[in-house]
């Protein structure tokens, strides 16, 4: 079985494609102190079936026990290795550094790249189906919308607002993108045509980038070639993090996605989200405090406050399951507005006990 694009999604078709069948995929999950969490990704990754020649997974120094599994791991199964990319170099971004030593790592027949974070769960059908709708469309690069797992009221509240600061400013999944400004990728989940990514540079593109996957994603369409990102519902699960602190201080951080190609489109985008995802529902508040139910500014952000729960109603497929506090969601969004807008212009962050620093890592 594999799957064709249906347009903005993936799903199911039945068909022959010898050529298809003959390519192999060779997997990179960079770690860091993922014993907790790494288990289902490679289990899932072992059912993926001849389309995936080797998983390696690339350490950049655990000291949790990672390591430990991951030999556990290879015992069972040949294809799983655990390559050492430990100590970080300065000026580096973990994250980018243990791909890019991945990358180099790779066999060399293996012609698709595919990266994969730890907190993954892939269904067995995901290698194929990333493959077929690689050749179905042409495209060197694709990634795809994880189902998102998310658990109580906190979660709730605050990873549907940030994801919903995708929508305002790249649009719903499914559109192949040819300009720098429009480009919307997930590194959990993203495959490359071998050639095309070492071509635009590798990982090393996002050395010193908060937001890697959009950093290399970017790259690919600055050297001329297209790439989209797509829904795939329950093919990929993730639970991105445990509870709404983590979600605030770590997603906020990568999520205004500002690097050495975004430039005014930053601001652009974050003057979208605060406008006209943001105020409105305040505004409407407002407005009804001081006894103003006319006029234009109130007819404004009454259509725009209604288009906001018709996103709210649309981004419901992108979860598991719903809190009810999902439903409140929209409440969150002036102060995500504003903490993305802090952090587009940080460039200081720590990450798991390590330093960033925006075009430079300490």
């Amino acid at each position: 079985m594999i799957y064709s694009s249906g347009g903005k999604h993936l799903h199911p078709i039945y068909t022959q494609m010898t050529e298809l069948e003959e390519e192999r995929i060779s997997v990179l999950v960079p770690v860091l102190n993922e014993y907790q969490r790494l288990g289902p990704c490679l289990e899932g990754l072992l059912s993926q079936g001849e389309a995936v020649a080797e998983i390696l997974v690339i350490d950049g120094g655990s000291s949790d026990g990672t390591q430990q599994l991951v030999s556990v791991y290879s015992q069972r199964d040949p294809r799983i290795q655990l390559v050492d990319a430990s100590p970080i170099p300065p000026h580096w971004n973990g994250k980018s550094w243990g791909l890019q030593v991945g990358l180099l790592h790779a066999s060399p027949a293996c012609r698709w790249i595919l990266t994969m974070d730890a907190d993954v769960h892939p269904h067995s059908a995901l290698a194929h189906t990333l493959l077929a709708q690689a050749y179905e469309t042409g495209l060197p690069a694709l990634s795809i919308a994880t189902l998102q797992i998310i658990e109580g009221f906190g979660q709730g509240l605050l990873h549907p607002s940030l994801l919903t600061t995708l929508v305002y400013r790249f649009g719903i999944p499914g559109k192949i993108v040819r300009r720098v400004k429009d480009v919307q990728a997930n590194g959990q989940c993203f495959l490359f045509l071998r050639e095309v990514l070492e071509v635009c540079g590798g990982f090393s593109t996002a050395r010193n980038s908060v937001c890697e996957d959009i950093t290399v994603a970017r790259a690919i369409v600055a050297n001329g070639y297209p790439l989209a990102f797509y829904e795939a519902g329950e093919l990929v699960t993730v639970r991105m993090y445990e509870n709404w602190q983590e979600t605030w201080r770590n997603w906020t951080r990568s999520l205004p996605m500002h690097d050495r190609f975004s430039g005014l489109n930053t601001l652009s985008g974050w003057l979208e989200v605060a406008l006209v995802q943001a105020l409105p529902i305040p505004m409407l508040l407002f407005l009804a405090l001081l006894g103003i139910r006319g006029g234009w500014l109130f007819t404004l952000n009454s259509i725009l406050a209604l288009m906001r729960i018709g996103v709210l109603f649309g981004t419901a497929r992108a979860y598991q399951q719903l809190p009810w506090s999902y439903w409140l969601s929209p409440f969150c969004d002036l102060p995500v507005a504003l903490q993305l807008g802090i952090n587009a212009i940080r460039r200081r962050y720590t990450w798991r006990g390590r330093t960033l620093i925006r075009g430079g890592c300490s």
